[in-house]
């Protein structure tokens, strides 16, 4: 039977521990992932979350290998373990969404500054080498076969008047949302071009299915949750 001086240690363990991994930053995190994950368009990094996650994720791993080697209830630590690797698997999910709207819509990014500002700088890095990796590989495949005036990596050809062959997000997607606090005001992006006039409201917690476009500054702004 564990001592009672053992039962308190083990309590204080779990004390630091919820200490530690902030449920407020677990679900921040949670927010951010939903967002990324149901936006079209790549949101702004989340740097100070970020930067927290990954201090106390080092902690973690620090406690979790300091409590293996002592003769901590097996229970406790299988409770700890499933915790870190759920907060690591969230992270993780997290930066590999926007990964993977980076190596989708590189060149947008790049060239939409509103949208490039938005990257960390490592991002920023990923994107620069994606590019020059991508220009060098249809240059040596496939461009450089053809009449110079189809050459270009951004345009179908040199008569066309913007960038056609660059891919980019579909703002006039279909989201699900709620809002966290009562919101008027909102001027709607699709249905009839006589219905766009009129002003949309949405009451706290209550789901809406909405063309993103209407909703993406309040999305932006935290007012507006994505699912």
């Amino acid at each position: 039977m564990a001592s009672s001086s053992g039962m308190e240690e083990e309590r204080d363990s779990m004390e630091d521990y919820e200490a530690l991994i902030s449920t407020t930053d677990v679900e921040l995190l949670k927010r951010a992932w939903r967002n990324e994950k149901a936006a079209p368009e790549i949101l702004r990094f989340e740097f100070q979350l970020v930067s927290r996650l990954r201090e106390q994720i080092e902690l973690m791993e620090d406690t979790i290998h300091d409590k293996s080697t002592s003769s901590t209830d097996p229970l406790f630590l299988s409770l700890f373990q499933m915790d870190f690797d759920r907060t690591l698997f969230l992270l993780r999910s997290y930066l590999r969404i926007r990964i993977q709207k980076i190596e989708k819509y590189m060149f947008h990014i790049r060239k939409t500054d509103e949208l490039w500002n938005r990257l960390s700088k490592e991002e920023k890095e990923f994107t620069e080498v994606c590019i020059e990796d991508l220009k060098q590989h249809l240059e040596e495949s496939v461009l450089s076969k053809l009449p110079a005036t189809y050459q270009s990596i951004l345009r179908q050809s040199v008569t066309s008047e913007k960038d056609d062959m660059v891919p980019e997000p579909e703002l006039d997607t279909f989201v699900l949302c709620r809002s966290k606090e009562y919101l008027t005001g909102i001027q709607l992006e699709d249905g009839p071009v006589d219905d766009r006039s009129k002003l949309f409201e949405m009451e706290p917690g209550v789901l809406h299915f909405i063309c993103y476009k209407s909703i993406k500054a309040l999305v932006e702004s935290g007012k507006i949750d994505l699912l």
